[in-house]
Formats: structure tokens, C-alpha cells, sequence
């Protein structure tokens, strides 16, 4: 690939789906870090068998395993950072199309859009649907954005991604990175990706209390960052 690029997968309670994750990931991949976030499964012992890096991150929340992974990888950092779910809902064989924008010089950023078009039928709730839409609306409306999309499947270069300086540590991740690459004028595209339906229930949009809670966080960030810019 040229790049040196490491993948970060937080993963609770994925057993049946890390594997087949696994597997599909291309082999140019620097190194794969699974976070294991406090599962009770055995998604570490799966991981392994695989040849993934395995870290523990005991506090739950997406984005303290975002974070954990992030850490981990402080004393050698690759050029790039590929960030992938581990409910095998995204196609890992894909990531070249995220990487090739950040490879060429186009981006820094580069978010796969789960489009209408590519989305098996069922993959994504209508929670999660008017979610994304409603946020990204808001990030047009309020900052001139172009995002269509709040998708997990996403590439990143190193030094951007410490610019950033990540915080949220749980349903927020996703719309802070998003947030700030355009405050720091961030060169970001969007490729559309296919997307299909999860291997087991989803912790968020799969539960009432996830769905709410990720709807008052990503609307939190909007407004916070609107008035803090920090």
C-alpha cells in the first residue's frame, strides 16, 4: 500500500462476528487492534486466534475504546488509522477505497457513507436513519458541511487524528471527530460503502435506552461545539 495504516476495532461482545471481520481485512494492514470492551463473550479469545493485537478497555463506551486503541499505539504511530465496527455490518475488503483519498494527498479525513443505494434492506433502524440524517442537516445548516453521513467506517491520518484531541467516551465519537475536522478546515471526503445487517443486536440503536442516548449526545455535541468551539 506505500502508507503504514493501523486498524482499531472496539468490540463488546462480538464473538460471532470478529472473526469473519478479521478475515476480510486486507493483509497490506500494518497491525489490528481490537479493543475489547469489557465483554463477557469470548471476543478477546476469537480476536487472537486471528492474529489481532488484543487490548482490554474495562470502561464501557465506544469511545473509551476508540481511545484505548488510540493509546495504544502512541509509542509507534502509522500513518494512517482506519477505525472498523465488529459486527461485520461494514465490508472490510472496502478500506482501500477510504485509504486511497488519504494515499493520493486528497483528504485527511475520509468517512464511508452508508448510501440508501448500498445499504442491504433492514441494515440500518429508522432511529439510526433519521439520526443521521437530522445531524447531518445540522452540520450544513450551522457550519456549511457536506457530510451526508455520521458512518463508523472511516480513515484518518495520525497526525490529524492527535489534532483533534478526542474526548467523548461514549455515543458522541463519531459527530466530534466530525465537528472538528471542520473547525480545523480539515480536508475530508465521503466514499460510498456498502453496508448490511449486524451479527447480533446492536448496544445502541437495538435498545430504547442506546437509541435516546446517542440521539441527546450527538445533539449535545452539535450545540456544545456550536458554542465552544473546543
Amino acid at each position: 500500500m506505500g502508507i503504514s495504516i493501523s486498524v482499531i476495532i472496539p468490540a463488546h461482545n462480538e464473538a460471532q462476528s470478529i472473526g469473519k471481520v478479521l478475515t476480510e481485512i486486507p493483509n497490506y494492514v500494518r497491525e489490528i487492534i481490537v479493543v475489547d470492551n469489557n465483554s463477557t463473550d469470548q471476543t478477546s479469545e476469537v480476536a487472537q486466534k486471528f492474529n489481532a493485537k488484543v487490548i482490554q478497555q474495562k470502561n464501557i463506551g465506544y469511545g473509551n475504546a476508540c481511545l484505548a486503541g488510540i493509546q495504544s499505539l502512541e509509542s509507534n504511530p502509522p500513518e494512517v488509522v482506519v477505525f472498523l465496527d465488529a459486527d461485520y455490518s461494514d465490508y472490510p475488503g472496502e478500506m482501500t477505497q477510504l485509504i486511497n483519498p488519504i494515499k493520493m494527498g486528497v483528504a485527511d479525513f475520509v468517512i464511508g457513507a452508508r448510501k440508501k443505494n448500498l445499504r442491504e434492506s433492514k441494515s440500518m433502524t429508522f432511529p439510526q436513519i433519521f439520526g443521521n440524517w437530522l445531524a447531518c442537516v445540522l452540520m450544513r445548516l450551522i457550519y456549511k458541511s457536506r457530510y451526508t453521513d455520521l458512518g463508523p467506517f472511516r480513515a484518518i491520518k495520525w497526525d490529524t487524528l492527535k489534532g483533534f484531541n478526542m474526548r467523548d467516551r461514549t455515543y458522541g465519537w463519531t459527530i466530534e471527530m466530525q465537528l472538528k475536522s471542520l473547525y480545523h478546515k480539515t480536508k475530508y471526503i465521503e466514499v460510498p460503502v456498502r453496508y448490511r445487517s449486524r451479527i447480533g443486536q446492536s448496544k445502541i440503536s437495538g435498545t430504547v435506552k442506546g437509541t435516546i442516548m446517542a440521539g441527546i449526545k450527538i445533539l449535545g455535541w452539535i450545540g456544545k461545539f456550536h458554542f465552544s468551539k473546543k
